[in-house]
């Protein structure tokens, strides 16, 4: 049975990504056409179907800046702090084809119940228990609900602390105390989700939410995990096309600061 996808046409375009295999050290695609064809969307706006076969299929993510795992996640995490299932179920399965483990999925979702809000989780749930069942996933293939933590940097956790007991516990001393835990207690010490994609998870979120503030706390973090500043910067082109213009250009400025204080320390 074909997938239906609906909305937004720019994701309908993009290409399955399957049958991946290794050349010169990249990941080289081989793609087949999405379930709704272009003529389908000529039918509407054949601007529109030439810029996403052009700007989105051909380019955006054939670009060597950002790996397609990586893209894969950033799409995923936009799609889920948007709330917008119908392209979720698309870009779970271009994730999971992409070398997204059902294990990672599982940890993003979790994630972004707390970056994003439980509803937006649940959206995701419903959309993805779907796939783990047609691939045959099962709860052995899932994250234990309760593993054993990563060990935790204290150093900068009295940091994130202190400064949030300064600023949000005079006004909200239960933010403060979930902030601790299970926040960034537990939250962010599992390790069914690396460091590094984690932290591109939260980026990635906070950007498709117009959230500028929140970002650069959270960049530098992620560069503290190993996201490289070219990486970083492609993670903004790349929402533009699924979060928007305005949000990827809110967000330019505070990434181009975070990037421009690290190169001079």
């Amino acid at each position: 049975m074909k997938r239906v996808i609906a909305a937004a046409a720019l994701s309908l375009v993009l290409t399955d990504f399957v049958n991946a295999d290794e050349k010169r050290g990249e990941v080289m695609l081989k793609t087949e056409p999405s379930s709704l064809s272009e003529a389908d969307i000529q039918a509407v706006s054949p601007a529109l179907a030439r810029f996403g076969r052009e700007a989105i299929a051909e380019d955006l993510w054939k670009r060597r800046e950002l790996s397609v795992r990586d893209r894969s996640i950033v799409t995923v995490a936009i799609l889920i702090a948007r709330n917008q299932p119908a392209e979720l179920k698309h870009y779970v399965e271009v994730a999971l084809d992409a070398g997204v483990t059902p294990a990672e999925v599982s940890e993003i979702i979790t994630h972004l119940a707390f970056y994003s809000g439980w509803p937006n989780a649940m959206s995701a749930v419903t959309v993805t228990h779907a796939i783990f069942q047609q691939r045959g996933v099962t709860a052995a293939d899932l994250p234990d609900a309760s593993p054993a933590l990563l060990p935790l940097n204290q150093q900068a956790e009295k940091q994130r602390s202190e400064t949030v007991e300064k600023n949000v516990g005079p006004v909200s001393p239960g933010l403060v105390k979930f902030t601790a835990d299970p926040l960034f207690l537990d939250l962010w010490q599992r390790p069914a989700l690396k460091p590094r994609d984690r932290s591109l998870v939260t980026v990635s979120a906070l950007i498709a939410s117009g959230q500028s503030a929140q970002i650069g706390y959270h960049l530098n973090r992620a560069m503290d995990n190993g996201l490289t500043a070219e990486e970083a910067g492609e993670v903004v082109a790349q929402a533009a096309f699924y979060a928007g213009w305005p949000n990827a250009f809110s967000a330019a400025p505070v990434v181009g600061e975070v990037l421009s204080a690290r190169e001079a320390d």
